[in-house]
């Protein structure tokens, strides 16, 4: 999966949830982050900003996670102490439950199928062709008869 595929993949799913259907609302959902931060204003006003915890259990999710948040115009930070996979925000409550995260896990689960994809590729390619899982091994018997 080249990069070029992995921006229009991750394009798709950003038009869908900014509610894009057809090629020309396509065309409108570039406008989708636009929205979402005059959403996020909107929110902040009426429901402020509180402190938000997320363990995050890989780099890939991390990365992914910090850059939306970045892209959304919040500030990621760790408190001292705090684990490498801990990212704190701050943000409306119904902003992070209703559209942040929810963008996120999408963009996340679409993220983890291409890894998977090219690691399978690129296993294959190189170390050896047959992937498969592997098998059980037989059960041993007890010798009791």
């Amino acid at each position: 999966m080249d990069e070029r595929k992995l921006r229009e993949k991750l394009a798709k799913v950003e038009a869908l949830l900014s509610g894009a259907g057809t090629a020309g609302e396509q065309a409108a959902a570039a406008n989708a982050r636009e929205r979402i931060m005059a959403r996020l204003a909107e929110m902040a006003r009426a429901d402020p900003p509180v402190e938000h915890q997320f363990s995050l259990p890989d780099t890939y999710s991390r990365a992914l996670f910090v850059a939306l948040a970045r892209r959304y115009g919040m500030a990621p930070y760790r408190k001292r102490g705090q684990r490498r996979g801990t990212v704190m925000l701050k943000a409306p409550a119904g902003f992070i439950k209703d559209i942040f995260f929810p963008e996120f896990r999408q963009l996340a689960d679409e993220l983890h199928a291409l890894l998977a994809q090219a690691t399978q590729e690129l296993v294959s390619r190189v170390v050896h062709a047959d992937t498969s899982e592997e098998g059980e091994a037989p059960a041993l018997s007890s010798g009791k008869a």
